[in-house]
């Protein structure tokens, strides 16, 4: 298949933190022939590896860091990695992936993955320096934010050139959706790992890699990324998403309608323009940032220089990160939403979920489920931005109110009793990202189905709701022809998420970035084949390829079926399967349960799945996923 200096540095580093017991084993082939490597090979490790029902906060629970084949290539926007395990959020199949710099780093220290068990008997960080793994002294570094920590322990190694993957505050705490962040602001954000790496008294791990990478076939390894760039750059949203990144879709949201607004109340903004990229880049972007190897570089560096916030300054923020702070709360202040933004990556907390809750709070606040005896004194009106960051940081520290929601909206609403569960926007547990699905039907069966919850990147169908930009390339890929206003359509929704699923399997499991991989369609299945042909000299074929995605899919699938998870976990909630959009274009527009569960049907007869969304024995065994 292939030499093992090619793609895959061909190594799984074991750390077990209870007994400080560090190992490697080889990567072995049929690992990579079958699951590809990253979050392919991450599943795997993990559904072998850890027993049905442990509590994802327990020492028992594991920790996996994977990179993939082409991370740390020239290969464009190939600085990702990923993080799995078990979620506290939703006691399901977790995983997160991260841009940045840390994980060609791990590449560069010559391992492919990181399985870490246990839990230290102290504030420990794991130091790889190549060959040179140390478990060091984390005491002083904790309850230091991420960006402390970051500079702390390159002042320690006397190296700024270490990359730096840590939790803050809200992991040591334990809140249920705390992130890992390296590089200041990159974020492995969604379903709790930081809280999983908290639990194990595992403060950061720094690595620092000096191994030269090789490819297969230079030459045609070389031309084939010229290829791949020359895609990127004359893509027809290239240049939208170098100027803006994300927030170019703050505006595209509200006039299609399906921007969420006052948790999901209603699905347009009257300040969603003073939240726009647009807005963003003419008043507080300083310059631009780009992750490893990106030819887009799609992150900016921001600062607001007048006003309350004045001295804000930070990286980003993401078009997610903007819903979540501002219209899910009814807040069209931006540089409250900056600062917000940067309190929760110096904290260590997922933006999505964090921002989702505390809309969710101000809700119950509106109807007085919850009051001002219940939240500290705070005044959780809509848009009371001074309300929000308070929350963010009681959040992290599990303060009064922000105790309770630091267990996500769903267990707290558990807590909190009444009527609190019914305007609880999630599936599996996790708090949807900014769309609402009622009018982009495919995008509500992706998050449906989704193993890890509501979910915008396991499918993240653009094609949806840019029909017109690419409709030649859904027909040519997909067989699909698109007719107006394609995104409020049923028909063929099965058949496109089941495709970008795949195939974002593949796109996590080589190392790409998906903003290039399939959501902003640039880079397409023959680009795939040939960057990994030409980097590792296996050649494969799309159908082949994707037949990979499909294994690691069900996969996943598996492992939620195993925990219990069945149908009734891929439903959403009351508001979005039956209460019609209330604003905007798609005023008027629901799922409606029995069209939502006709599509749901087809969706699992496409996959071999039972009628309860369990992969059938037949569809195991012709993916070679034969499992007691």
């Amino acid at each position: 298949m292939t030499k093992e200096s090619y793609g895959w540095q061909g190594r799984i580093l074991w750390v077990d933190l209870t007994t400080e017991e560090i190992s490697t084993t080889p990567l072995d082939k049929e690992l990579r022939e079958k699951f590809l490597g990253q979050s392919g090979i991450n599943a795997k490790l993990l559904y072998d590896n850890l027993e049905p029902g442990v509590d994802p906060l327990s020492p028992e629970n594991h920790l996996i860091f994977g990179v993939g084949p082409l991370t740390g290539t020239l290969a464009p926007c190939s600085g990702r990695f990923t993080v799995t395990s078990k979620s506290p959020l939703t006691n399901a199949f977790g995983d997160s992936n991260c841009g940045g710099h840390w994980g060609p780093e791990l590449k560069y220290a010559g391992y492919d993955h990181i399985v870490i068990t246990g839990k230290a008997k102290r504030p420990v960080f794991l130091w790889i320096n190549d060959d040179k793994i140390e478990l060091k002294d984390a005491s002083k570094l904790w309850g230091k934010t991420t960006n402390e920590t970051e500079d702390q322990i390159k002042e320690e190694l006397e190296d700024e050139k270490v990359q730096v993957a840590s939790i803050g505050p809200a992991g040591e705490n334990l809140v249920n959706f705390a992130a890992i962040i390296c590089n200041y602001s990159r974020a492995a954000g969604r379903t709790g790992m930081g809280a999983v790496m908290g639990s194990k008294n595992l403060k950061a791990i720094a690595v620092r890699g000096t191994n030269r990478l090789t490819v297969a076939q230079p030459q045609e390894f070389s031309a084939t990324v010229s290829d791949s760039e020359e895609s990127i750059l004359t893509d027809p949203l290239y240049e939208i998403s170098s100027t803006f990144g994300t927030p170019a879709i703050m505006r595209m949201a509200q006039s299609l309608g399906f921007l969420p607004t006052k948790n999901f109340q209603e699905s347009t903004f009257a300040g969603a323009d003073k939240l726009s990229g647009e807005r963003l880049l003419e008043k507080y972007v300083t310059r631009q940032k780009g992750c490893f190897n990106c030819p887009v570089s799609c992150n900016r560096y921001y600062e607001v220089t007048e006003g309350e916030y004045e001295g804000t300054t930070g990286e980003g923020p993401e078009y997610e990160n903007l819903g979540a702070f501002g219209s899910k709360c009814g807040n069209d202040n931006l540089p409250s939403v900056l600062k917000s933004n940067d309190l929760a990556n110096k904290l260590g907390l997922d933006t999505i979920s964090t921002g989702t809750v505390i809309g969710w709070a101000m809700e119950l606040f509106q109807r007085g489920i919850l009051t001002t005896a219940d939240t500290d004194d705070l005044d959780l009106e809509w848009g009371n931005h001074q309300a929000i960051i308070k929350l963010i940081e009681k959040i992290a520290y599990r303060e009064g109110l922000g105790d309770i929601l630091a267990y996500g909206a769903l267990q707290a609403s558990k807590k909190i009793g009444d009527s609190a569960e019914d305007y609880v926007i999630h599936i599996k547990g996790m708090e949807y990202p900014s769309v609402d699905v009622r009018g982009t039907k495919g995008m509500a069966l992706g998050f449906a189905v989704s193993p890890r919850g509501a979910d915008h990147l396991k499918a993240l169908p653009l094609y949806e709701v840019a029909p017109e930009v690419y409709q030649e390339d859904i027909k040519k890929e997909l067989g699909i022809e698109v007719g107006e206003e394609y995104w409020k359509k049923y028909e063929t929704k099965p058949e496109l998420i089941a495709w970008h699923e795949d195939w974002h399997c593949i796109v996590d499991s080589l190392g790409l970035c998906k903003l290039e991989g399939i959501a902003l369609k640039p880079l397409r299945p023959c680009h795939f084949t040939e960057l990994l042909a030409t980097a590792t000299g296996w050649e494969i074929t799309e159908e082949e390829l994707r037949t990979i995605g499909k294994r690691i899919w069900n996969l996943e699938r598996l492992f939620n079926a195993r925990e219990g998870f069945t149908r009734q976990d891929d439903l959403p909630p009351a508001r979005i399967l039956n209460e019609p959009i209330s604003t905007g274009p798609s005023k008027g527009e629901t799922l409606g349960q029995d069209k939502f569960e006709t599509m749901l049907d087809q969706y699992y007869k496409l996959r071999g799945w039972t009628a309860q969304g369990i992969p059938s024995k037949e569809t195991l065994k012709e993916l070679g996923l034969e499992v007691e």
